[in-house]
């Protein structure tokens, strides 16, 4: 297939207008009139994904985050960057975002899936669909409220993680949950007037977590990659369906940490 034509219909499903001011999806690298065979998905560009996908032979990389986001000026092995685009055009490949577009069309449904929510809805309203509310992450009820431990349980089985970070000590049932994909910072107040009891998020820093808490907003830190990770497999599978006369390879799951 050529390259336009698959992002064409990608960005049907997953438009870049959905996508916030700020962020920078879509194709960043690579010719539209390319022909691909081979896509390789990722969350990131990092060395070891693009290695994996030079060496499978890859003629387009599809990630959740943009390998750039603010301006380049120079394009050469002084940046880590710079040796990415430069093994990126070296080896003919395409390289396509699809960032916080996605959230609002894929990764908050995929959380709320994970926890197993119900009677969710949209947590941060970004715009609308067919006269729906769209925007990021989600909030709903438990099948069954629990305790904090209980439910950081429950975090780390769903969403396959070693550990969730917890703020609150409190044993009372949680039924009300708020998730967020990612970095969750930016949606604790929505999280707050919606009423929930706990957000499922990442990268939340020590003082976000304490005021919330104060405001009985239980924490549950599980972690950027672990809270998104779930992108590979989905989009794999998307794009195996949608397009079954190219190969599609998800990358290895590789937590970026380890607990010691």
């Amino acid at each position: 297939m050529i390259c336009e034509e698959i992002l064409k219909r990608l960005e049907v499903e997953y438009p870049p207008s959905c996508a916030e001011e700020w962020d920078n999806p879509g194709l960043l690298v690579g010719r539209r009139s390319g022909e691909v065979r081979r896509i390789f998905v990722a969350l990131d560009v990092t060395d070891e994904t693009l290695e994996d996908a030079c060496s499978w032979g890859a003629d387009l990389m599809v990630t959740h985050h943009p390998l750039i986001f603010g301006s380049i000026r120079q394009v050469n092995e002084d940046t880590f960057i710079g040796r990415r685009i430069l093994k990126l055009i070296e080896h003919r490949m395409s390289y396509y975002a699809m960032h916080t577009n996605f959230d609002v069309r894929g990764m908050a449904e995929l959380n709320e899936r994970q926890l197993g929510l119900v009677n969710a809805r949209v947590l941060m309203k970004t715009g609308d669909n067919e006269e729906r509310p769209e925007g990021i992450g989600r909030i709903g009820e438990l099948a069954e409220p629990m305790a904090l431990t209980a439910l950081a349980e429950h975090v780390k089985t769903c969403m396959g993680v070693p550990d969730v970070r917890c703020y609150g000590a409190s044993e009372l049932p949680i039924a009300r949950v708020a998730v967020c994909g990612g970095a969750g910072k930016s949606v604790v107040q929505e999280a707050l007037d919606a009423g929930a009891e706990a957000l499922v998020t990442g990268d939340i820093d020590y003082h976000t977590a304490i005021d919330a808490l104060s405001e009985g907003l239980h924490i549950l830190d599980a972690g950027h990659y672990g809270t998104e990770y779930c992108f590979i497999s989905y989009m794999t599978d998307r794009l195996s369906r949608m397009f079954p006369e190219c190969q599609v390879k998800g990358a290895s799951v590789r937590m970026p940490y380890t607990v010691i």
